[in-house]
């Protein structure tokens, strides 16, 4: 959520976070589809690569709710099914949906632009919004994270178990990664000796801005027993275990 709103997605966040309360119950599957977002008629991309899963849902024709199965997308993490769902609100249907600026106006524009088929839907995300006090949200991903050294460096999502886990610097041909947060999230213990960053005790090479020190991502991953497989196709790093192919 707060990688996708740096890289300028149109949807407001308290918006986004009530869309997928509401599609999913509140559980993250397997699929990472948040959106319940169709197969339809579209061709893979970057974000999702073609795949597919068949469950049952609703639609409401003509005023009627009716049963049936539907094929949803299937994304290898939350940060691909939000930028894909970015793709689909960059089309010209979902244009009113771009030119909302409140919450409220992109709940009402999310359904007049055909999103769902359910006339309650965008009261249903108001409530939600106005629930959990989501608003909160729409205002607190704006900024980068705090760096001179790669104040200039591509910003690379790091992938941990289909959620964004931190936010990389890419820097000649290296990804740098602040290891206390990413590490410590893991559940490394993170240390600082003789100007190097420990890992388990396992010193890497490091380097030290804002009182904050940084690794390769692909160095805290052999330490903690993991690797980094890099996507080209969406610019992302994603720690698997060591033995996943």
């Amino acid at each position: 959520m707060q990688q996708v709103r740096r890289e300028g997605s149109s949807l407001l966040p308290s918006v986004r976070l009530a869309q997928c309360i509401l599609e999913t119950g509140g559980v993250i599957h397997p699929w990472y589809n948040l959106g319940g977002i169709k197969v339809g008629g579209g061709t893979p991309n970057p974000y999702w690569h073609g795949e597919a899963v068949v469950r049952g849902t609703w639609e409401v024709v003509d005023g009627t709710q009716v049963s049936m199965n539907s094929a949803f997308r299937v994304y290898n993490s939350v940060y691909h099914f939000m930028k894909d769902q970015d793709l689909l609100f960059a089309t010209n249907r979902y244009i009113r949906v771009r030119a909302a600026i409140t919450p409220e106006q992109q709940a009402n524009m999310l359904y007049v632009s055909g999103y769902a088929t359910d006339p309650a839907y965008p009261n249903k995300l108001i409530t939600l919004i106005n629930q959990y006090m989501l608003k909160q949200y729409d205002h607190a991903f704006a900024s980068s994270p705090a760096t001179s050294m790669f104040r200039t460096s591509q910003m690379v999502p790091i992938l941990v178990d289909g959620l964004v886990a931190s936010v990389g610097h890419y820097d000649a041909g290296t990804t740098w990664v602040a290891a206390r947060a990413l590490g410590e999230s893991l559940g490394a213990v993170i240390g600082w000796t003789g100007g190097k960053v420990t890992v388990n005790g396992q010193a890497l090479d490091s380097r030290l801005d804002i009182s904050t020190g940084y690794v390769a991502v692909r160095d805290l991953a052999a330490a903690l027993n993991r690797k980094a497989v890099w996507e080209q196709a969406t610019q992302t790093v994603t720690l698997a275990a060591a033995d996943l192919p």
